[in-house]
């Protein structure tokens, strides 16, 4: 199926697991994210081991271990998030990336570059405490 937009899964677990870590009282294990988001254990260790490094978590061991937040979660918005798995997100005037267009004006009336304004803005303003 087609989508204009489409969420990366590894970004879209980061997103709903670091909210459940947010209102979490205490630590948040791989398994209740996993379950929480239907997805596989394993992915959610991998692109939690990202935040980590990033510096968003702090990671304990041990089978009461788990997830805990570095940073108060309104100091962390979902584009911080996304930035950390899928790295910077660039708004380029061409979606193709080309560098002349064969064409005197886009084809795409430069909607997507709008899109990615719009949707950059959206990620900034939502943070972990909304």
């Amino acid at each position: 199926m087609a989508r204009v937009v489409s969420i990366s899964e590894a970004a879209s677990i980061a997103m709903h697991g670091m909210i459940l870590i947010a209102r979490s009282k205490g630590l948040t294990n791989v398994i209740e994210i996993a379950d929480v988001t239907k997805t596989s254990r394993h992915h959610v260790a991998k692109v939690f081991q990202r935040l980590v490094k990033e510096g968003y978590l702090s990671s304990h061991r041990g089978p009461n271990g788990g997830f805990t937040l570095k940073k108060e979660p309104k100091d962390i918005n979902f584009l911080d998030i996304y930035e950390a798995i899928e790295g910077k997100l660039e708004n380029t005037p061409c979606p193709l990336d080309k560098q002349v267009c064969p064409f005197d004006k886009c084809l795409m009336s430069n909607t997507t570059v709008k899109m990615t304004d719009d949707f950059k803005v959206y990620l900034q303003e939502q943070t972990l405490d909304k």
